[in-house]
């Protein structure tokens, strides 16, 4: 299995614009990124010790949390992290279902759904 950066960055440009329109359509203010691996401030900021444990992070404050003073700010930034998801997938298909979960995940907490919402309607 070879895929290139570009192509792992094309991979996740598409399972953002499979979004539903509902969602899609309220992206704003949120860049999302391809990095290979997350820094330490990454998993510090999730409590993660490995940085092959950490498949993408939602940097930024969500849309449940923002006030009318919530203007002017820096995007918020979803990185997604290309070498722990390659790590865990042995085919392109694999690598395809794999980033579509993450960025879905990730874009999740971006319009403030939580890790344990996300367990509780089957997300996982």
């Amino acid at each position: 299995m070879l895929i290139t950066p570009e192509h792992f960055e094309e991979l996740v440009a598409q399972a953002v614009e499979e979004l539903p329109d509902l969602f899609f359509d309220r992206l704003e203010n949120v860049a999302i990124v391809v990095e290979d691996w997350p820094d330490h401030n990454a998993l510090a900021s999730v409590g993660v010790k490995s940085r092959t444990d950490l498949l993408g992070l939602y940097h930024g404050i969500p849309h449940t949390e923002r006030t009318s003073g919530y203007n002017l700010v820096m995007p918020d930034k979803i990185s997604i992290y290309r070498r722990p998801i390659l790590m865990r997938c042995h085919t392109d298909d694999e690598v395809c279902e794999m980033v579509g979960r993450v960025v879905r995940h990730e874009i999740a907490h971006h319009f403030g759904i939580d890790d344990e919402r996300l367990i509780k309607i089957g997300a996982y």
